[in-house]
């Protein structure tokens, strides 16, 4: 009995630092309206020298994403950020270096946090409104944190992991058994690499994106979402 009790919170804790549906320390959602026929394509660790043809895929299928930034990389590439807002695309907070964030203090994740509001902010004029933890992991103080920077906190339905997989095995996880109102989790990064390949996330954008517009899918922002 003490076993399955320390096994039991165990998987308690893990669920609500990385749960995608946890509320424990800040508020966050992993779909959104569930009527109609839209989902949100989700880009994350970017900018990099490869967004911009995840642009070109996205505008040939008239399809709007929420790219997810890392405010080192929007330093280094704040053309790349740039035409990433021009194309019309909501961009969120992704933190300034990418960190695990669990057993990390207040001061830190909102210095984390804060400094990607500010370049995201400087570079395009405005602010996000929302915000990914990197590696799904939130912690103690983080929903105060997002309150003072007036964030909701993005999960996700289905996540490609893209990092580590081929493109047919990237699109297969996002196109099964896909809903009105998934969130779909792809990166256009990795964490804080330059020149990053993203071969694989692209290729997989692509079929991604033909293969729902088949299925009479229109591809918004999180925001115009969860607006719904």
């Amino acid at each position: 009995m003490i076993w399955a009790g320390a096994i039991a919170g165990v998987a308690a804790a893990a669920w609500a630092v990385r749960g995608r549906s946890s509320q424990v320390f800040a508020p966050s959602v992993w779909h959104g309206d569930r009527s109609g026929r839209q989902v949100a394509l989700t880009f994350d660790d970017g900018p990099s020298e490869r967004t911009p043809e995840l642009l070109e895929l996205l505008e040939r299928f008239g399809a709007k994403a929420t790219f997810f930034v890392c405010g080192q990389n929007a330093e280094r590439l704040p053309g790349v950020l740039e035409a990433v807002a021009r194309a019309g695309h909501e961009i969120g907070n992704h933190t300034w270096s990418h960190p695990w964030m669990d057993f990390t203090s207040k001061a830190a994740m909102r210095d984390e946090i804060g400094r990607t509001q500010k370049i995201v902010e400087t570079l395009t004029g405005k602010a996000p409104r929302l915000f990914r933890a990197p590696y799904g992991v939130r912690w103690i103080g983080l929903g105060e944190v997002q309150r003072e920077y007036g964030l909701m906190g993005v999960m996700w339905t289905s996540i490609g992991l893209d990092w580590k997989l081929p493109a047919d095995k990237i699109a297969g996880r996002l196109l099964r058994g896909t809903r009105s109102g998934d969130i779909l989790c792809l990166h256009d990064g990795r964490t804080l690499a330059a020149n990053p390949d993203i071969t694989p996330t692209v290729a997989a954008t692509g079929e991604v994106l033909q293969t729902l517009r088949a299925r009479d899918f229109t591809f918004c922002a999180v925001s115009a979402m969860l607006e719904r």
